[in-house]
């Protein structure tokens, strides 16, 4: 099913930081905000029953009328009303889109858009890149399909640098911003007008998991796909596995593609799952901004803490690519945030997603201590849910990546990686506080064990 909605917004001027669009493209306003969308597009009541909430299709195969005369849908791995109701929603949510497309995980949408570019291609990555896609670009789609991938620090390096790194079989160009874990911030629409100057003008992917739709808006700044792993903010509950491209109205030929292979290698979600990751993405713009307002507090009091010797939070005033998280911001997060600096002021910064990296001082021991003592962020992989986690990137998620990879990339013992849920703020800050006490200095506090 290929779904169209209009979603675009126009920006509008930046209060605070004098900002400036950065390239963000306008479009078409529609009377229908970010959280309206998020409601109600894909869930229209059902015709037939009345229904406000879609039902779940649990059937995998559909009654024909005549042979070839249906109603739609056929099998279900090619096509399922939740899952079609969930694309829909998807692709009203990041402003921009016309066609989205699910899978049954992040990793399988990895996979079918590295396979949608053929054998024998070329694709140039950012260095910081999520461990699983490392792998699958090194050591699956490289034996597999002939691929080959450069991979590029997209956010410090000249032009000529990165234009040196484009080949006549240049496909695709992979950013992640932030990155994870070290939060990279990349200059999307940079990168995109480096890619338009090449001969090879390959297709552009930006991964907007740890932004999500809510505080980034990628197709506006230029690129021609969002990638997702919805098992994290979208669907936003910790109990969903899944993926999704997202495409703009431009590229039909290339969705076309992309939907004969997500049918023909089979790599769909449940409808369960659908259902469940669309009633989470109804919530997405509440559960965002608590994630970005509690992130903020944790990462002030890391600031504060003469245990820690460095933060890795964008929405820090203090971080040396603020101005170009705010330039990035999409425009519905951006009336939020300017609301918020109006209310707060400008000084301490302003939220910016619920991700944070931060550098104990000491190594590999000392963080160890600090996370298993922590009494409301879990220790554990994965991201994007109501409840806080965290995690050890070096030994976890990117123990796939060569030591002297993770060394070069700023992954190193003591980097410590805090998915910031929506609990109460002060309790996540007292939470944090306490296990820096115990893991650098060996002292509880207020009886916290």
């Amino acid at each position: 099913m290929t779904v169209t909605h209009l979603n675009g917004d126009s920006i509008a001027p930046p209060n605070g930081l004098n900002g400036h669009a950065n390239g963000v493209q306008k479009s078409q306003r529609t009377t229908d905000g970010f959280g309206t969308r998020a409601i109600h597009v894909g869930s229209e009541p059902s015709a037939e029953t009345g229904a406000v909430i879609p039902a779940i299709s649990l059937s995998t195969t559909y009654k024909q009328d005549g042979v070839g005369r249906h109603k739609g849908f056929e099998y279900s791995r090619s096509g399922n009303p939740n899952r079609d109701a969930f694309e829909a929603t998807l692709a009203s949510l990041e402003s921009g889109g016309a066609h989205a497309l699910a899978f049954a995980s992040g990793s399988a949408t990895t996979a079918t858009v590295l396979q949608a570019l053929g054998p024998n291609a070329h694709v140039v990555s950012v260095n910081d890149v999520y461990g699983g896609t490392f792998r699958y670009m090194s050591r699956v789609a490289s034996e597999n399909q002939g691929l080959e991938t450069t991979f590029v620090d997209l956010e410090n390096s000249d032009d000529e640098t990165i234009l040196a790194a484009f080949r006549p079989n240049t496909r695709l160009v992979w950013i992640e911003s932030p990155t994870n874990p070290t939060l990279r911030l990349i200059d999307i629409p940079r990168i995109v007008s480096l890619a338009r100057s090449t001969p090879a003008n390959p297709l552009v992917l930006v991964d907007n998991t740890f932004l999500s739709p809510y505080y980034s808006s990628p197709l506006l700044q230029g690129a021609d796909i969002v990638a997702h792993s919805l098992t994290k903010y979208v669907n936003g509950h910790s109990d969903v596995v899944m993926g999704a491209l997202i495409l703009p109205a431009r590229h039909a030929t290339f969705v076309e593609k992309l939907r004969f292979l997500q049918n023909a290698i089979g790599a769909v979600p449940s409808a369960y799952d659908c259902w469940l990751a669309q009633r989470g993405a109804k919530t997405l713009h509440l559960r965002m901004r608590a994630h970005g307002e509690n992130a903020l507090a944790v990462a002030r009091a890391l600031q504060r803490s003469p245990h820690v010797e460095e933060v890795i939070y964008p929405g820090l005033a203090t971080h040396p690519r603020h101005k170009l998280a705010y330039r990035s911001l999409s425009p519905h997060a951006r009336k939020f945030v300017d609301a918020y600096i109006a209310a707060n002021g400008a000084e301490g910064g302003f939220p910016y997603g619920g991700m944070i990296s931060f550098r104990i001082r000491g190594g590999a021991v000392e963080a160890d201590k600090f996370l298993t003592s922590m009494r409301l962020f879990t220790l554990a992989e994965s991201l994007g849910g109501v409840e806080s986690l965290a995690e050890f990137p070096a030994q976890m998620t990117h123990g796939s990546i060569p030591p002297a990879e993770r060394a070069l990339l700023g992954i190193g013992d003591n980097l410590v990686r805090l998915s910031v849920g929506v609990e109460d703020s002060d309790d996540l800050v007292a939470d944090v506080e306490q296990a820096l006490e115990v893991a650098v200095t060996g002292q509880h506090v207020n009886g916290v064990h």
